[in-house]
């Protein structure tokens, strides 16, 4: 078994049930097709499988980011919305990618617990691909409307967390796109 498909099953065993302590090293192994031994040998414990699967899955996040950015078919606006096609996507497969770094900060709140850290890291790095893009569109003041938008997205991921449910990424999205354009009407001098 492949590193990245240990991963890869345990992030999808996290994403179904969460970071609580009763989703288990042996279910990740079992997802895994494999013994607990097996996955012992190169994590100890289930918070090394852990830690390895959100940074894996941070390492993922970013080369998707990295690719939107190069992407000279796009335009800024549209890559700031992509991630909530993707959110959606992901949602519609049972997949809940981005909830794990909310949860992470909740289940290990110590500000210097690697966990905690991985997903700090992933939020900073999000919010500057946010940032980015926001200046390229020579918004008014893009570190508040930065912030504007990763509350969105954060809130979007924490409802998902509970509820599970496809619409919260679809209103999400919405106000996500209201936020937008109001922004740039202002730049445009429109709301002045």
């Amino acid at each position: 078994m492949q590193r990245e498909q240990v991963l890869e099953h345990a992030l999808n065993v996290l994403e179904q049930n969460g970071l609580a302590p009763s989703t288990s090293f042996a279910m990740m192994a079992e997802a895994a097709a494999c013994q607990q031994e097996d996955l012992q040998r190169y994590w100890p414990d289930r918070e090394a499988l852990l830690y390895d699967a959100l940074r894996y899955h941070s390492q993922q996040v970013d080369i998707w980011r990295r690719k939107l950015l190069l992407d000279d078919t796009m335009g800024p606006a549209r890559k700031l919305l992509a991630r909530y096609q993707v959110l959606e996507e992901a949602v519609n497969n049972n997949r809940y990618p981005g909830c794990l770094f909310v949860a992470a900060c909740s289940f290990y709140p110590q500000p210097d617990h690697p966990i905690h850290q991985v997903a700090e890291q992933q939020k900073r790095a999000s919010w500057q691909y946010t940032h980015e893009l926001l200046t390229q569109l020579e918004t008014d003041n893009p570190e508040l409307l930065a912030h504007q938008m990763e509350l969105i997205l954060e809130g979007c991921l924490s409802r998902l967390l509970v509820k599970r449910n496809v619409q919260e990424v679809v209103t999400a999205r919405s106000l996500a796109e209201d936020v937008l354009s109001i922004a740039l009407c202002r730049k445009n001098g429109a709301l002045s």
